[in-house]
């Protein structure tokens, strides 16, 4: 996808604390946690659940990469259909894994969500990212790690 599908002249802000610059890269970086921190989250059945939703039905927003941690997932992002604030498609993608895994464990509600600055690096924070599991004693080096991966290969300048 090498065209900004989100531009749409009179919408600047799509979600609720997120300001979309015409023209420039869009990319969203989210977290969003289980509830009470419950470890069911890191599994190739919800890491296969998650990855077809985003791909085929939560697409108003566009998930590029993304990782899970047991007790969380982080991911980024850009908005595809301006219709949609990004707290209500987290509500939908949400539902859809719970009504598609019902023994998946429950979220907590909402998610954080930072918009990524000029200045800031999508790559830097990617890395970052990918160190996660090796920070919390999961594995020795990021490349063991099983539970992340690339849904929509978006790429802008800034990227």
């Amino acid at each position: 996808m090498g065209e900004i599908p989100f531009l749409d002249p009179g919408r600047r802000t799509p979600a609720k604390g997120v300001h979309i610059s015409l023209g420039g890269p869009n990319w969203v970086f989210l977290t969003v946690c289980t509830e009470k921190r419950e470890r069911w989250l890191a599994q190739a059945l919800v890491q296969r659940a998650l990855h077809d939703i985003w791909e085929h039905t939560a697409t108003s927003w566009l998930v590029s990469d993304y990782l899970l941690m047991p007790d969380h997932l982080h991911l980024f992002c850009a908005p595809h259909d301006l219709k949609f604030t990004i707290e209500r498609w987290i509500g939908f993608w949400k539902d859809r894994l719970a009504k598609s895994l019902p023994e998946a464990g429950i979220f907590q509600a909402g998610g954080f969500h930072h918009r990524l600055r000029d200045g800031e690096n999508y790559r830097q924070k990617w890395q970052y990212v990918r160190e996660n599991p090796v920070r919390a004693g999961l594995v020795a080096r990021p490349e063991e790690w099983p539970y992340f991966g690339r849904v929509h290969d978006i790429r802008w300048s800034g990227h």
